[in-house]
C-alpha cells in the first residue's frame, strides 16, 4: 500500500526535491504551498495533487490536513519545508524581522505538528521538521534564525514524547547551507561561498537532494522505530571543527 505523504512548502528547493523523491518511490503525495502556479507545474510534473496553503495560517494548515484525510482516509507522513533565512545581529534585527523569522519557521512547524498529530491519532505516522545546523552551534549574526530553529528541535522532541503512545514519530533534519532559491543571496556571491565552504568540513555546499533523502528516510514507514532524532545533514558544519 502506498504511503500518503503531505509536503508543506513543496515548491521550494528542498520541498520540491523531497516531493519528487517521494513520488518516484510510489508514495501518494499532496503538495502544499502558497504559489498556485508553481504547485500546478510541480503537480503536473510528478503526478501529484496539490492544495494551496499558507502555512503561517493555522486555518489553512487545518484545512489542508482535513482535506487530505477526508480524501485519502489516512495520512502516513507530513514534512514541513517552509522556512526563511535572516543573517543579522540582534541589535540590527527589527521587531518585524524577528516576528517574521519566528512565524515562518517555528510557528509553521507548530501548525504542522498540531494538525498532523490530529490526523494521525488513530493510525500513527511520521512528522518531519527542518531545523538548521546553526541551532546547535554559535554562528555570528544568526540570533533570530538560530532561536527559531532551536525551538523547532525542542518542539519535535516534546511532541515525540507526547505522541509516541499513538505511534506518531517526530524527527528533525538540520541542514547546513544548501543551494536553493532561498539561499541564492548567499550562494551567488563568490566571497560568501568561499567563507561558507570553509565552515563545512566536507568542502562543499549542500544540494536539495542531500536533504530530501534524509527527509524521505524519516517519512518511510519502514523506519518506524525511529523518533525524537535530530539528524545533521550539514557537511560537518555543526559537529566538526577543522584546523584553521
Amino acid at each position: 500500500m502506498s504511503a500518503v505523504q503531505v509536503v508543506i512548502g513543496a515548491t521550494g528547493g528542498i520541498g520540491s526535491a523531497t516531493a519528487r523523491l517521494l513520488a518516484a518511490r510510489g508514495d501518494l503525495v499532496t503538495l502544499a504551498a502558497r504559489n498556485h502556479s508553481a504547485l500546478e507545474t510541480l503537480g503536473a510534473e510528478i503526478g501529484a495533487e496539490f492544495i494551496r496553503c499558507d502555512a503561517t495560517s493555522s486555518a489553512d494548515v487545518q484545512t489542508l490536513f482535513s482535506q487530505v484525510k477526508e480524501k485519502r482516509g489516512r495520512i502516513d507522513g507530513a514534512v514541513a519545508c517552509v522556512g526563511s533565512i535572516l543573517l543579522k545581529p540582534a541589535h540590527l534585527t527589527t521587531d518585524a524581522e524577528w516576528a517574521e523569522t519566528i512565524g515562518k519557521n517555528l510557528t509553521v512547524a507548530f501548525h504542522v505538528v498540531r494538525e498532523a498529530a490530529k490526523a494521525m491519532m488513530d493510525t500513527g505516522g511520521s512528522i518531519v521538521l527542518l531545523a538548521s545546523g546553526a541551532a546547535s552551534i554559535g554562528l555570528q549574526n544568526h540570533e533570530a534564525i538560530s532561536a527559531a530553529k532551536a525551538g523547532i528541535i525542542g518542539l519535535a522532541r516534546s511532541a515525540a514524547a507526547t505522541y509516541a503512545p499513538r505511534n506518531i514519530r517526530v524527527n528533525v533534519v538540520s541542514p547546513g547551507l544548501v543551494k536553493t532559491p532561498m539561499s541564492a543571496r548567499l550562494t551567488s556571491s563568490e566571497a560568501s561561498v568561499k567563507a561558507s565552504l570553509g565552515m563545512h568540513p566536507l568542502g562543499r555546499l549542500g544540494e536539495p537532494e542531500d536533504i530530501a533523502r534524509a527527509l524521505a528516510w524519516f517519512l518511510d514507514p519502514a523506519n518506524s522505530w525511529v523518533t525524537a532524532q535530530c539528524l545533521g545533514v550539514d557537511g560537518g558544519l555543526a559537529g566538526l571543527k577543522t584546523r584553521g
